[in-house]
């Protein structure tokens, strides 16, 4: 029980953070937004707007990574299968084997 409660507050945490940024910028666009000229409005919020695509990329890539790679995939589960062969050392029992003829 004291698990999911830490974990949910970790979440909870994880999810603030992503948003302070955005009700930081909305607060500074309704300040300063009647103090700006439209044309340079305009270009901040192009350039603001492509930095914060670019800030959420490597989110992006992390997220289809482990939907391509997780372990909920048949690509993910042969190379989970693999590492823990590697460790327990499966690799020189199946090259014994071979060498014996049994395989």
């Amino acid at each position: 029980m004291f698990e999911d409660t830490a974990g949910a507050s970790r979440e909870w945490q994880e999810t603030s953070a992503l948003a302070a940024p955005a009700l930081l910028g909305a607060a500074a666009g309704l300040l300063l937004g009647d103090l700006m000229h439209r044309g340079a409005r305009r270009g901040l919020a192009l350039g603001l707007g492509a930095l914060g695509v670019a800030a959420l990329a490597p989110w992006l890539v992390g997220g289809i990574a482990s939907k391509v790679n997780g372990p909920a995939t048949e690509r993910g589960a042969r190379r989970r299968l693999e590492r823990i062969r590697d460790a327990a050392g499966a690799h020189e029992v199946e090259d014994e084997l071979r060498e014996q003829g049994l395989i």
